[in-house]
């Protein structure tokens, strides 16, 4: 291995299918290594995201990537790591660096957290592809942490997010942007947002956030890479990096 190089190992649900977005967020000095959690059976609600949230599948995950010796390991999953609230997403990141010593652990909901942090926003405008009693989770799990959502918007899926289209995507925005909203938060790592965001972010003049956005956001500051040159704003925050 080049030793300029950053390996990030991604941990994903088993239905995921943007692996190829992920790339897009990745400099050329890293290298990503994604690995996917047992399947199960249902619909995208809140007991889907209970089952591929459980922390021993995670921990089994994260074994899969301890022989390349990632620098850190992302778990990939809004859903999954907002779920059961603050406590749980702390669950799976210790399930996960115990399982993986030497890899530092992130996951999509704590790194929103940390990127509302590192842009100053508190109040927040929220945009789910998921059912309401999912999407309420989020918003709980927000306020939690000590932010403020101002709004809530669901498209009501229960599948198929994965071949939901950028205008829907935008249309997600506009029914979720509110004039008090400092940040937007577009949620689900199932859910294409690449390259929506900086029209998004120009439209409506603040930070417009995705999963996947920020997912590899907080891996690449966990494994000490330096963040590519993107547009969006969030790649432009003077936040320090974890590692």
């Amino acid at each position: 291995m080049d030793a300029s190089e950053r390996r990030i190992g991604v941990i994903v649900p088993f239905d995921f299918a943007l692996d190829r977005e992920y790339w897009q967020w990745a400099p050329d000095d890293v290298s990503l290594h994604i690995t996917r959690t047992p399947p199960h059976s249902g619909p995208v609600g809140v007991e889907l995201a209970r089952a591929v949230s459980e922390t021993g599948e995670a921990a089994d995950a994260a074994k899969t990537l301890f022989e390349i010796k990632p620098e850190a390991i992302a778990y990939a999953c809004t859903s999954g790591s907002f779920v059961d609230g603050l406590h749980h997403e702390a669950a799976l990141r210790a399930a996960i660096q115990e399982a993986s010593p030497g890899a530092w652990a992130v996951t999509t909901s704590g790194a929103l957290l940390e990127a509302l942090r590192a842009l100053g926003v508190r109040r927040v405008a929220l945009g789910t592809p998921y059912v309401s009693a999912l999407g309420v989770l989020l918003a709980d799990f927000v306020r939690a942490a000590g932010f403020e959502p101002v709004s809530l918007a669901n498209l009501e899926l229960t599948g198929g997010i994965a071949d939901v289209a950028e205008d829907e995507v935008r249309s997600l925005a506009e029914a979720a942007h509110h004039p008090e909203a400092e940040a937007l938060f577009l949620s689900c790592t199932n859910l294409r947002t690449f390259d929506a965001l900086p029209a998004l972010e120009a439209r409506y003049g603040i930070p417009v956030l995705s999963a996947n956005q920020v997912t590899m956001w907080g891996a690449l500051r966990a494994a000490g890479a330096t963040l590519p040159d993107l547009p969006q704003r969030l790649f432009r925050a003077t936040a320090p990096t974890v590692a």
